[in-house]
Parts: structure tokens; C-alpha cells; sequence
């Protein structure tokens, strides 16, 4: 009995005539870091939320470049917001590479939306990267710290 497949039906990666089976856990993988990387960034996020909305004193009428530069100065909320940056890029781009393997029914452009994601992810992380860590919190214009600079910018001594 002969079995013709339904062109509709989704791709299967198993061995068939002509075709080895692989052993590899990529797929297994990206699978797992999608839970334990969701699972992170709800923790993250609301942490992130809570840090800036719930904490200050006004709310969200408070978030202005001040708050920003003066948490900035800060390594340990760097280091919160560069944590969040790249996991979510991550697994943004894992959630992408997923659908594109799903829709996607030519190799050709399975492979040039695979590189085109592949390069807004790389590049908003390093733009992102280079934001938080040469971030100025005290701009100076013609010598003088810029107006709506943190508190901590008008202090004269070193």
C-alpha cells in the first residue's frame, strides 16, 4: 500500500527513503530555553515594572531622562536592563526562527529571513549593549551639566 503524503501537512524531519535520521538536540534545545527563558523574563519584567512604576514616588510622572541617568549609575540596574535586553532579544529571535521554520516552505527563504533576523537581533543587541554601558548621566553642554540632569550632576566636589 502506498501512502502519498498531503502537500498541506507539516514538515517532518524523520528518516524516510533516502534520508538519515540525526541525533541532534538543536530543536530540544530552543524548545527549552523558550520555557526557562519565558519564565526568566516574566520575573524580569515585572521586576523592571515594579522598579520603575510602583517604587517612585510619583509613578509613572516621574520617569524622566533624571531617573534614568540616576539609575544608570547604577552597575547592578545596568546589569538588570542588559540582562533583559539580551534574553529577550534571544528569545524573540528563537520565537522568529521557529515560525519561520513553520511557514517558510522554500529553503531559499527559510534561509534569507533566518539572516535577516539573524542581523536585526545582533544589531539591536549591540546597540543596546553600547547604550547602557556609555550611557552619560550628566551631559555637559558649553561646560555646564545639561538641564533635567540628575541631582547628583550639580555637586562640585570630585
Amino acid at each position: 500500500m502506498t501512502v502519498i503524503a498531503d502537500p498541506k501537512a507539516p514538515r517532518s524531519r524523520a528518516a524516510g527513503p533516502g534520508r538519515r535520521a540525526t541525533r541532534t538536540n538543536a530543536e530540544a534545545a530552543g524548545w527549552m530555553f523558550m520555557r526557562l527563558s519565558g519564565a526568566a523574563l516574566v520575573v524580569m519584567v515585572l521586576g523592571h515594572l515594579t522598579g520603575n512604576l510602583v517604587v517612585p514616588e510619583n509613578g509613572v510622572r516621574s520617569l524622566n531622562f533624571a531617573f534614568v541617568a540616576g539609575k544608570w549609575s547604577s552597575f547592578g540596574w545596568q546589569l538588570w536592563d542588559l540582562v533583559l535586553l539580551w534574553l529577550a532579544m534571544l528569545h524573540g529571535a528563537n520565537g522568529i526562527r521557529t515560525i519561520i521554520n513553520d511557514y517558510a516552505s522554500k529553503a531559499l527563504t527559510r534561509l534569507w529571513l533566518k539572516v535577516v533576523a539573524v542581523a536585526a537581533t545582533i544589531t539591536v543587541v549591540l546597540l543596546g549593549t553600547l547604550v547602557i554601558f556609555t550611557f552619560d548621566p550628566c551631559p555637559t553642554i558649553n561646560g555646564k551639566v545639561r538641564d533635567g540632569s540628575p541631582e547628583f550632576c550639580y555637586s562640585t566636589t570630585p
